[in-house]
Formats: structure tokens, C-alpha cells, sequence
């Protein structure tokens, strides 16, 4: 697995996992369920000790958890706890199927998913979606989505992205000049240039054309996709030259727009806070403090309420005021 330092959840100690498993069958167990040790136990505990607990639960009682979870739980609060006990891979791979199937794409979440994730993850994405839903990820994507929209996904599923080794100022100048030819200076944009450009070339390449293009444009770069382009395609460069800027800061703008204004997009906010939770969440926290002159502790706890509000504050992991 990827190791990562950056997040809210870490390994319990002294960690039990048949005592946890014992605890989680007695707070669903008669009348009225004990949320409380649910959330508490499921929130403090990282995904690989949550599937030790799941497989506790199955061998000393003969249940499958997540069903007795689905059964004692209701609402967002009962999708929340469902979410935490996917193993990291299963999470996406279920996110992008239910993203693709039945009536209607939403387009956001292959968007988020894919801008996102490195080239490591999105192969092993791949793998877990073969092996769980017996299909190719790449043919379902292409299958429901068109257009540049379409291409650009297909090229970041290649998950081929240059590795980072060293910049070579002549093809940093060389690519800022295509895209703002293909952008600005062109009747029409040539979007192949794009998606090649911003699919394709490493991270701290791509850092140092966004910094070219705006010398010899003017313009950031997100000023020019967000005029010479539109809809899918539009949502998608921004997302990929965001996440190539900063993925912390992608994610602590997702989270502030899940929340603001009327209403609150819950399956947006649950999936970032579970599937960041062990990666980056404490950047992504600093990022939004810094971006949003609030802490994304008070957001939620301004924007939810419950259960649901307890598990996604202590997933949350502290307040940055």
C-alpha cells in the first residue's frame, strides 16, 4: 500500500479487534442502537484494523457487520459508517461504478476521482474493479461519456503520467508556447493539445509551464481553460491543473463548495473526508483555513447534525482556529 503521513486517522493502540468487534455487537444489539460506540469505534480506528474487526465480528458471531451496520443505521449517517468499512481501493472503484451505472453519469465524481488520484492508485483502481465487478473500468468509462470529456478521462485511466525526474526548462517554454497557441491565439481552441499537455507530463513540469504560460500570456492557465472551454471538459482541465497545483488545496475547495450556500451536497463531503482521511486530510484542513477564513471543523459542524455531525468532526480530526 501507499504509505501516507498526512492524515486524521492512524493506527490504534493498543488496538483489540475482537473487543472492538465484541463492543460494535453489543451497541446494535435489542432495542435502539448505541451510535455512539459505533462512530466512535469505526472513526478512531484506520481502514486495514476496521476490516480486522470485520472479520472478528464474522468469526465470533457469525454476521457480516456492514449488513448488521445497513440494518441498525439509517440515513447519512448509516452511508458514512457503510463508507469507512471499504477497503481504500474498493471505495473508489465502488464510488466510479455507481458514478457510471443506470441512468445519467455524474460526471463529478469520475472528475474528482481521476483528476485526483496518482498514477499508482488509479492502477490499482483499475485492478480492484476488475476483480470486483468483473469489468473493465476503461470501457464503462468510455461507454457512458463523450467527446474531449471522454478523451481525457481515457488518458488519465492510462495512469502514465511522467514520472518526476528533473525539468527541462526547453520543453517547459516549448509546451507553455502550444498551449497558448492552442488556447488564446487560436480561432477555436485545439483541446487535443490539453489533454495531451495536462494528461500526460510530470508534476513539477506541468508546475513550472503554469508559471511560463502566465509570462508569456498574461493569463493563468485557469483563466484561459475557463474561457476557451466548457461544460465536462471545462470542470475536468480545472480539476487536473488544480490537483497538479495542489491536491490539499483541490480538495479543501471541494469540501468548502459541498457545504456553502443552500444545502448540503453529503455524498460529495462523506466521500473526501473518508477517502482523504488517511492521506492528506491535515493539509487539506491547513489549505482550507488558509483559502476560506474558517476552519473545515466549524463548517461541518455549522453544516450537519447528529451522529452524522459527531463521526464527521472526530474523522475531522481537530479545529484550526
Amino acid at each position: 500500500l501507499l504509505q501516507y503521513a498526512r492524515g486524521t486517522v492512524t493506527a490504534f493502540a493498543p488496538f483489540d479487534a475482537r473487543a472492538d468487534a465484541e463492543a460494535l455487537c453489543k451497541a446494535m444489539k435489542g432495542m435502539g442502537t448505541d451510535e455512539e460506540t459505533v462512530l466512535k469505534i469505526l472513526t478512531t480506528r484506520n481502514n486495514a484494523q476496521r476490516q480486522e474487526i470485520a472479520s472478528a465480528f464474522k468469526t465470533l458471531f457469525g454476521r457480516d457487520l456492514v449488513d448488521d451496520l445497513k440494518s441498525e443505521l439509517t440515513g447519512k449517517f448509516e452511508t458514512l459508517m457503510v463508507s469507512l468499512m471499504r477497503p481504500a481501493y474498493l471505495f473508489d472503484a465502488h464510488a466510479l461504478k455507481h458514478a457510471i451505472k443506470g441512468a445519467g453519469t455524474n460526471e463529478k465524481v469520475l472528475t474528482e476521482i481521476l483528476a485526483s488520484r496518482t498514477p499508482a492508485e488509479v492502477q490499482k483502481i483499475k485492478q480492484v474493479y476488475l476483480q470486483e465487478y468483473e469489468a473493465n473500468l476503461e470501457d464503462k468509462i468510455t461507454g457512458e461519456t463523450s467527446g474531449h470529456f471522454q478523451r481525457l478521462l481515457v488518458v488519465l485511466l492510462q495512469a502514465n503520467r511522467d514520472p518526476d525526474v528533473g525539468v527541462d526548462e526547453a520543453l517547459v517554454e516549448q509546451d507553455a508556447q502550444v498551449l497558448f497557441r492552442a488556447g488564446e491565439l487560436k480561432w477555436g481552441t485545439d483541446e487535443e493539445k490539453f489533454i495531451t499537455i495536462l494528461g500526460t507530463r510530470s508534476v513539477s513540469h506541468l508546475r513550472r509551464v503554469f508559471d511560463k504560460y502566465m509570462t508569456i500570456s498574461g493569463f493563468q492557465i485557469e483563466e484561459t481553460i475557463d474561457r476557451e472551454t466548457s461544460g465536462d471538459l471545462e470542470k475536468l482541465l480545472l480539476a487536473v491543473v488544480k490537483c497538479i497545483r495542489s491536491v490539499p488545496a483541490y480538495f479543501a475547495e471541494t469540501l468548502y463548495y459541498s457545504m456553502k450556500g443552500a444545502g448540503t451536497d453529503d455524498d460529495t463531503l462523506i466521500r473526501v473526508m473518508v477517502s482523504r482521511s488517511e492521506v492528506d486530510l491535515l493539509d487539506i484542513r491547513q489549505e482550507f483555513r488558509k483559502n476560506f477564513a474558517k476552519s473545515l471543523y466549524q463548517m461541518i459542524q455549522k453544516d450537519t447534525s447528529g451522529d452524522y455531525r459527531k463521526a464527521l468532526l472526530l474523522l475531522c480530526g481537530g479545529d484550526d482556529e
